[in-house]
């Protein structure tokens, strides 16, 4: 056995040398138990305005590879580039032909595409000319739907315009709001259907009121609509500036700095219809970065793309979610080229969306000691849509389970709520709240105009708070049993699935109105074969099989023991049939669970374990009925 496989040896080993400051936070206690966190250092003095920012960096070095997207494997396996330069240039006459055309602060531009460097020029040729942009997923035009969560979205933001690129609804999307809005698009099916080529906004010949507006960005303006995710009610809008977003990406840059290479080359595949992906879009155009364009995802089907991409570009700084990190785990196991390549330049690995379970971290670890003799640090953070992304940040080396701490800019109130608090966050970063939505916004606001997440969190040590903090659950996630009894549900179903990992990639908290708790499970094929120690594709016989049975029965008879109370011990589990979809708004952008939708989707399912006639694939860990 090689040393780095023991885990005892593990955690002995030195990570790959990174760059970090010391942690030098405050913590002030009031006389009512709340505190208040902050960073002792001082925020560095940034330029606020991301456009202008752009333009400077266009300006030093014009011929530097600005963005790169690989077409369709199809028509060939190159990439196609984009230089600063060139980007400046087509920015600019986007810009001037929005300005040209009348369209400004009042007549916002919605974006219903995929990551492309054509979205991303529309994007920021908006945002040169002033124009707020709204970024929304493409699954809300799904061919086949009603479109009512698009719906929505257009009577919220009221768009003049649309960029569509969303595949086979795009004749959808046009009959039904061509009449109010006018269509842009690069796709020649679309633009047989009434859309404005953008090509013609790419040839426009720009005048002297694109110079203006750049030479003058109000960085408070209005910049862009970015949609909460809806799990907890109907999307809502949410109002970005400039400044939010530099401030955001400074306060991380301040912590992780070059770990992080937004410097250098980052290759990502998370939508900017979400603010993660949206981070990694504007880190490149603000420190003058290589960002390669990932059409890959942590789907079945669609991550061999991310990993095509990864044998050709090695990144210092690489970002998942836990189901994108188990796919990965389990194709560097099987490819020493692609860890070679993909362990050559790697100095930090961030996951977000939901806790990594350790036993991945331990096997990511022990191939980069294997590869490189050295560990990988490990980051995540905290954040919201309300806040431009994370403003927690793990900036030191740890491998607890955790949250972070704020760096300089950020300010955390944290009330007391029993044994944990409720997360409160104040700085440039966070919103001046929800478009046409006064109520709401007044809602989100204490007395002290602190943000409030609706989060909780506790210290990972209540004597130590440099160790950071850990999140705790989230406040609209807890549910009532039909008993009485509150389920605080996310934090308890952050703990299942570690503690049934690798068997579930992710699971269903079932058990709101009923008498015990339950859980639908989404079964991880690599784990169930790792765990039934069978080469088999059939993920039905691997489910039933009797190793993946015991595991699971195990594990949950440990996890009751140890939490006997009604608000977190199991009493039944089955497998999900099939996976969650995308298409049916079970699964966000980043591959992160609607529990709300999921259980309303497979209802049936639902009831089928809490049947007092159980069928032989639900796994009964204590007796219990309708």
């Amino acid at each position: 056995m090689n040393d780095a496989d023991s885990p005892s040896t593990l955690s002995e080993i030195p990570y790959r040398e990174l760059e970090l400051p010391p942690v030098n936070i405050a913590l002030d206690r009031r006389e009512d138990g709340t505190l208040l966190l902050t960073s002792c250092d001082p925020l560095p003095e940034f330029d606020p305005s991301v456009i202008r920012s752009f333009t400077n960096n266009a300006a030093k070095h014009p011929s530097k590879l600005f963005l790169a997207e690989r077409p369709p494997a199809s028509s060939g396996n190159g990439w196609h580039e984009l230089t600063y330069g060139d980007a400046a240039r087509q920015i600019r006459n986007i810009g001037d032909w929005l300005l040209s055309q009348g369209y400004g602060r009042e007549t916002p531009l919605l974006i219903l595409a995929p990551n492309s460097i054509d979205h991303a020029l529309i994007r920021l040729g908006a945002m040169a000319a002033g124009v707020p942009v709204c970024p929304v997923s493409v699954a809300y035009a799904q061919a086949g739907g009603d479109l009512a969560r698009l719906r929505h979205v257009i009577s919220i933001v009221r768009p003049a315009l649309i960029y569509l690129d969303c595949g086979e609804a795009m004749a959808q999307v046009i009959i039904a709001f061509g009449d109010q809005c006018t269509m842009l698009s690069s796709d020649p099916q679309a633009i047989t259907e009434g859309a404005i080529a953008v090509s013609e906004l790419l040839q426009h010949l720009p005048g002297p009121a694109i110079a203006t507006a750049l030479e003058n960005p109000d960085p408070d303006a209005t910049v862009a609509y970015m949609l909460t995710s809806g799990s907890t009610g109907r999307p809502k809008a949410v109002i970005h500036t400039q400044r939010m977003q530099t401030n955001n990406l400074q306060l991380a840059y301040a912590v992780l700095g070059r770990a992080l290479g937004w410097h250098e080359v980052m290759l990502d595949w998370m939508p900017w219809s979400h603010v993660a992906g949206t981070s990694n879009l504007l880190a490149a155009t603000l420190f003058g970065g290589t960002l390669y364009i990932d059409a890959g995802k942590p789907l079945p089907g669609l991550f061999s793309e991310t990993l095509r991409n990864l044998k050709e570009v090695a990144v210092p700084y690489f970002a998942n979610v836990p189901a994108g990190y188990a796919m990965l785990t389990e194709a560097l196991e099987q490819d020493p080229e692609l860890c070679r390549i993909f362990f050559s330049k790697l100095r930090l690995i961030l996951y977000g969306g939901a806790a990594l379970p350790q036993h991945l971290q331990d096997r990511l670890q022990r191939l980069a000691v294997r590869f490189t003799g050295r560990r990988i640090a490990f980051t995540t953070g905290y954040g919201s849509t309300e806040t431009c992304s994370g403003i927690l940040v793990i900036y030191y080396l740890t491998d607890k389970v955790g949250i972070g701490l704020p760096p300089p800019g950020a300010e955390v109130k944290l009330v007391p709520m029993g044994d944990r608090y409720e997360l409160r966050i104040r700085g440039a970063f966070v919103t001046p709240g929800y478009l046409n939505d006064p109520v709401k916004t007044a809602e989100i606001f204490d007395e002290e105009g602190f943000y409030q997440t609706g989060d909780t969190a506790r210290f990972i040590d209540d004597n130590d708070p440099t160790q950071g903090l850990a999140f705790a659950g989230r406040l609209a996630e807890e549910f009532k049993l039909g008993t009485g009894t509150w389920v605080a549900g996310g934090q308890l179903r952050g703990q299942l699935v570690n503690a049934l990992a690798p068997v579930v990639s992710d699971l269903v908290l079932c058990g709101e109105g009923r008498d015990a708790l339950a859980l639908l499970g989404i079964a991880n094929e690599a784990g169930l074969r790792e765990v039934a120690n069978e080469d088999s594709s059939d993920v039905e016989e691997l489910r039933q099989h009797p190793r993946v049975q015991d595991y699971l029965r195990e594990r949950l008879d440990a996890h009751n023991r140890a939490h006997p109370g009604q608000s977190t011990r199991i009493g039944r589990f089955a497998f999900l049939n099939g996976n969650l979809s995308q298409e049916r708004h079970e699964l966000s952008d980043k591959g992160s669970v609607n529990q709300l939708v999921a259980l309303e989707n497979h209802a049936k399912e639902v009831d089928a374990l809490y049947s007092n006639a159980p069928n032989d694939a639900i796994l009964i860990l204590e007796p219990f009925g309708t």
